[in-house]
């Protein structure tokens, strides 16, 4: 394959640039074909950056949303592959995608995640928010996770749960006013004293499953 363009934009400063500088050869995986592993072979081209100002000598073309910058696989390919991740598991997308003819490990699988997940554009937090904890490896790693309230979507994932990440993205969030979480006295000493106006609820599904813990340690009792 070979792009028919004949300029380049920089990932930089965004000026578009038709100084041409040369061609290198890109092998970049995509979609298979009736289980086939299908590998394209694209002379790219590279043009020298014509804004003084910028630290970029040359760029490498894109193809507008097929083909980014230095990825080994095209978009729709990373595309199916993080869709399935995400409806399975990192482990599992790598062998369906073996027996598909895609080649990828579970440790690529996950990389592709936190790469599409880094690039992502920052959420407008709202007013209202729902904060909880979870494991990344049960027994071993947690983390904290923030929902928006009006929209019911991820926010914000954040290392560890024991309020000191909480801690730090509170703080550039001062305009909550109101906050559901879970009964963990760690949540809740650190938003009482980062945003000490924020009322904070307990969220349903701990009352119930404390309620139900009590009730069963009084029937045992009972016993």
């Amino acid at each position: 394959m070979k792009s028919v363009t004949k300029s380049c934009e920089c990932p930089e400063c965004n000026q578009i640039s038709n100084q041409y500088h040369g061609t290198y050869i890109r092998k970049v995986q995509d979609l298979p074909i009736l289980g086939k592993q299908v590998q394209l072979e694209i002379t790219a081209h590279k043009c020298n950056c014509e804004n003084d100002a910028c630290k970029v000598a040359t760029i490498a073309e894109t193809y507008n949303g097929f083909l980014n910058y230095y990825s080994r696989m095209t978009e729709r390919c990373a595309d199916f592959i993080s869709t399935l991740a995400l409806e399975t598991s990192c482990e599992g997308c790598a062998r369906i995608c073996k027996e598909m003819g895609i080649r990828i490990s579970g440790d690529s699988v996950i990389r592709l995640l936190l790469k599409r997940f880094d690039n992502q554009a920052s959420v407008e937090c709202g007013e209202t928010v729902g904060i909880d904890g979870f494991a990344f490896k049960k027994r071993k790693t947690y983390g904290t996770i923030i929902v928006d309230k009006e929209s019911h979507t991820p926010i914000a994932i954040l290392d560890g749960r024991d309020g000191n990440t909480l801690r730090q993205w509170l703080k550039g969030n001062q305009n909550i006013k109101a906050v559901t979480r879970d009964r963990a006295s760690a949540y809740a000493k650190v938003i009482s004293e980062e945003l000490p106006d924020v009322m904070q609820i307990a969220d349903r599904f701990h009352l119930h499953q404390n309620l139900l813990n009590a009730v069963k340690g009084a029937l045992n009792c009972n016993n």
